[in-house]
């Protein structure tokens, strides 16, 4: 049975782990695989078809925590315990929930101090506790009696004393005041771990097409030697069609890891592909995996030559290999009109529907981002959304 720290607005964790808000999901998934030998039977939520509708959720099953996923960003929301009797919990290093202690409204209140009268919904037949970043639920049925009174200008919800020796239902840690309205917080400068990670990528286009990309970058800084100065940096870095393996490297560093082709199963997307050369050595990507990009490099010249941005949705046979990388692309889109017209958009990791460009047209068959695109080429300059691959492509052939 695991034996967590409960930290309200921040964190659930262990002497060696903890799941903290804002956490990405890739890390919350390395420390399940990590420690896989006592966190067992991990399910993993979402939906098919509507994956920006609802949270990505992970369910330690046999310890009763759920960890709710922010669909968009992918960083940790809302942890959530439903079944207190798997876990043992404490709060400043003072259990409050074990086999011997039940977590009762006594005990919730020696826990965390004076507690706020209840909220009752009628609907759930739950009483709500609330402090700031935590809530508790109690279960109306295991009560003897009913609450006395649900006055009518509340809708149902009535401020109610919780009766003595209720105990807890569900667990809830989260970031202000209200449950429902809770937002994942910026990555805490714990997660950062040493690495760099995106906050968002555009990319760069004129009139004849993209020309490369421009990244904000984001990166726990801090003074020479002294880590309570610590701070979240934030920096802009351009990369372009072109070049150089040494621009690249000193722009973002030097990628987790570097891929060399085995065949070129895009050169299909060539203007002349039959008129190709095979070549004796094999195109290469550096991968930026915590900043979701590939980038391709020539084999012969060692020019870039095309950008990958990948979109990480669940479902994906790469999912959770990269971070989501959020892009935005400034298209030109075609109306489905007799007397269509041409319009600027803005082309984003969430966007679906049809999008052309200079000639270029796709279009989402599923209700979900990339999840299925048809593509037509013949620009030297593209942008190629690859069929089920839930990821964008910039490629530019000479």
């Amino acid at each position: 049975m695991l034996d967590l720290e409960v930290v309200p607005e921040r964190s659930l964790g262990h002497e060696q782990w903890e799941f903290a808000l804002g956490m990405p999901l890739a890390q919350a998934i390395s420390i399940l695989q990590k420690h896989c030998r006592i966190i067992k039977n991990v399910q993993v939520l979402y939906s098919e078809q509507t994956p920006l509708s609802h949270d990505l959720i992970l369910n330690l099953t046999q310890d009763g925590i759920k960890l709710l996923f922010d669909s968009c960003n992918q960083r940790l929301k809302v942890i959530e315990v439903y079944d207190l009797s798997k876990v043992k919990l404490k709060y400043c290093g003072v259990h409050f929930n074990t086999q011997a202690i039940a977590p009762t409204i006594e005990q919730i209140d020696q826990s965390f101090g004076a507690t706020h009268p209840g909220v009752y919904n009628a609907a759930e037949q739950l009483f709500h506790l609330n402090f700031r970043g935590l809530s508790f639920s109690f279960q109306l049925d295991s009560w003897n009696e009913a609450p006395k009174y649900e006055p009518n200008f509340a809708h149902g919800l009535a401020s109610l004393q919780i009766p003595h020796g209720a105990t807890v239902k569900r667990m809830y840690i989260y970031t202000g005041n209200n449950l429902q309205d809770t937002k994942a917080p910026v990555m805490p400068l714990a997660c950062f771990l040493g690495n760099v990670y995106a906050e968002c990528v555009d990319v760069l286009k004129n009139g004849a097409g993209p020309l490369g990309l421009r990244l904000r970058l984001l990166t726990a800084g801090c003074g020479p030697g002294v880590m309570a100065d610590a701070k979240v940096r934030a920096v802009e870095r351009n990369i372009y069609f072109g070049d150089s393996c040494q621009d690249v490297l000193s722009a973002l560093g030097s990628p987790h890891k570097v891929f060399y082709k085995s065949e070129d199963k895009m050169k299909i997307h060539s203007p002349s592909p039959h008129k190709q050369v095979p070549s004796k050595c094999n195109d290469y990507f550096f991968n930026y995996f915590t900043l979701g990009v590939d980038i391709l490099f020539d084999s012969t010249t060692h020019l870039v030559k095309k950008f990958v941005l990948h979109t990480n949705f669940p479902g994906h046979y790469n999912f959770n290999i990269y971070h989501r990388c959020d892009f935005k692309i400034p298209l030109v889109i075609k109306k489905e009109a007799a007397d269509a017209q041409w319009e600027d958009c803005i082309l984003t990791t969430y966007s679906k529907g049809c999008v052309s460009l200079s000639g270029i047209r796709f279009r989402s068959f599923l209700d979900t981002p990339w999840r299925s695109l048809s593509c037509s080429t013949g620009h030297p300059q593209q942008i190629i959304p690859i069929p089920s691959a839930l990821r964008s492509v910039l490629d530019y052939s000479e």
